[in-house]
């Protein structure tokens, strides 16, 4: 895992990973958005051939991530699951069973679970926003209602940045995409697509650039301004 990198919002300091994921350092709290957990189960039911590995990669990246900043909570942003319940969903239970930390779960599109599914799995969930002293977190930050936060975390878009070479190559990467008021993390999980985005100059994004192509777990940030 790549040293993470400051970022300071209204004199907080959040802590970017290349391993797509923030830590709020005066709150203790990993932020994240988009895991779909379950999506690889959902496409092999439907007889779409996709290796379970993607989902126990995913698991274990976010256990690394619990380990190495020892967060007091995680928040995620929306799409913490993809669809219906699925047996890496029964596996989900038992890997947070083992972590024991207040898991917040901002509801996103693909969250449809039951009540009582995600009472099981002791996950406390907010719909449409979670506020937390003066930050707002939303799965959607365009249909955010109005509000009186200092900035909104959302995620949804699965933002992704291009970059271009001095000829005419090209290379799209997932981003952390800041504005003046907002900001839009990347999804988690790696089994998405990318939505491309087109910074203004006032904007800040942070590319997460593989340091192989073949190791998606190598990556480091690239500030674009």
């Amino acid at each position: 895992m790549t040293a993470p990198t400051p970022h300071i919002i209204h004199n907080n300091t959040f802590w970017l990973s290349a391993e797509r994921c923030i830590f709020w350092e005066e709150e203790k709290i990993l932020i994240l958005s988009d895991l779909h957990f379950g999506k690889t189960g959902h496409f092999r039911k439907a007889g779409i051939a996709v290796p379970q590995d993607v989902f126990q990669n995913d698991l274990q990246r976010l256990l690394n991530l619990v380990q190495h900043f020892k967060p007091l909570q995680i928040i995620a942003v929306g799409d913490l699951f993809h669809s219906h319940a699925n047996k890496e969903l029964d596996l989900f239970i038992k890997w947070k069973e083992n972590i024991n930390i207040p898991f917040h779960l901002v509801k996103g599109n693909h969250d449809i679970l039951s009540a009582s599914w995600y009472k099981q799995a002791n996950i406390t969930v907010h719909q449409p926003s979670l506020r937390y002293n003066n930050f707002l977190f939303s799965h959607d930050q365009e249909i955010t209602e109005q509000h009186d936060a200092d900035y909104v975390f959302s995620g949804h878009i699965h933002p992704g940045v291009i970059i271009r070479g001095l000829g005419k190559q090209s290379l799209r990467f997932p981003c952390f995409y800041f504005c003046d008021e907002f900001c839009v993390l990347p999804a988690f999980s790696h089994f998405t697509g990318l939505a491309s985005i087109e910074p203004c100059k006032s904007e800040t994004v942070f590319a997460i650039v593989p340091k192989e192509k073949r190791n998606n777990s190598a990556a480091s940030l690239v500030k674009l301004v």
